[in-house]
């Protein structure tokens, strides 16, 4: 099915890091409204550093800001993926969700955001703006 898109042009910010079409298969884990662990089979779509989005065909529909466990199938590991997912599972957010199917009812995909301590992120950052201050 077509994506359509409008013509308008918008001024959006930039984006932290670049996007990198990679589809391999994954899983993703969460608990539902009663507490019971859930998991469905994804195909990753489009990555980066600080998400993912993932279609899911599974028929279950997870709410907007769930947290959520992805991992990346042993099988498809590549090097061409961002370091957090080749350590295993990396704690996201469901950030969007993507239209709803009609043959299952079910959203088609989501967008996760990877959370990140924030320790971390700062010394990842530190020396990047260290570097920068000095030029």
């Amino acid at each position: 099915m077509a994506e359509h898109r409008t013509g308008k042009t918008s001024k959006a910010t930039p984006r932290s890091s670049a996007r990198v079409s990679i589809n391999v298969p994954a899983r993703i884990t969460w608990k539902d409204a009663s507490g019971a662990v859930r998991f469905a089979s994804v195909m990753t779509r489009d990555v980066s550093d600080a998400g993912v989005f993932v279609e899911c065909d599974a028929g279950a529909a997870i709410p907007l800001f769930r947290l959520v466990h992805l991992q990346v199938e042993r099988s498809a590991m590549s090097q061409q993926l961002p370091s957090r997912l080749r350590e295993g599972r990396v704690l996201s957010a469901v950030w969007r969700v993507a239209p709803c199917r009609r043959s299952t009812g079910t959203p088609s995909g989501y967008a996760l955001r990877f959370l990140v301590d924030p320790q971390m992120q700062a010394q990842q950052i530190a020396p990047t703006t260290i570097q920068a201050m000095a030029v």
